[in-house]
């Protein structure tokens, strides 16, 4: 039998692309005064894997990551996408997204995000919300699944992440709480 544990306190990690970075900073602003201090933010990814997002968006498109220094219960990632979506939302002109707001956590097995779509990989969690299981870690590294979004099995992506991780195994170390 299998004793029910509490799960460990999660990385968050949000995740956002732009056609004009100069919406960065205001983005950045929005979410910290909703999730906290920063802990460390990504160089800018050029986000070319798709085009899915260029008819509403524009092109080309930039993607950064934000990471928080607070650690947060793997049960908020559900309401934090909620309130993404409403970030999102203030951004839009004449109904385009002019962001695409993507956050997730980071434990030491996984990284995970979190979606409004549904499919056969994603569990879901609340709130019109489902988990998609991204990236796991195993003999010392991020592996991609065969569902990973390509921006997310990126190098210069996975590369941060792993530095990302480290950061916060200290962190975990060091006795931080959610």
């Amino acid at each position: 039998m299998s004793l029910p544990q509490p799960p460990t306190p999660a990385k968050l990690i949000v995740g956002f692309f732009v056609k004009e970075k100069t919406l960065a900073e205001d983005i950045a602003q929005a979410l910290q005064d909703r999730l906290g201090p920063v802990d460390m933010i990504s160089a800018w990814i050029n986000f070319d894997f798709t085009t899915y997002y260029e008819k509403e968006m524009g092109a080309p498109l930039s993607r950064r990551l934000i990471v928080f220094k607070r650690l947060v219960e793997q049960t908020e990632l559900a309401a934090i996408k909620r309130m993404t979506n409403a970030v999102e939302q203030t951004y839009q002109r004449q109904g385009q997204r002019r962001v695409n707001i993507d956050p997730g956590y980071l434990v030491p097995e996984r990284f995970v995000l979190a979606t409004g779509k549904n499919f056969t990989h994603r569990i879901y969690i609340g709130q019109g919300i489902y988990a998609d299981l991204t990236l796991i870690y195993q003999k010392g590294a991020f592996r991609t699944l065969p569902w990973t979004y390509p921006d997310y099995a990126d190098k210069h992506l996975i590369d941060f992440l792993t530095l990302v991780r480290k950061k916060y195994m200290l962190d975990v170390k060091q006795g931080e709480q959610p």
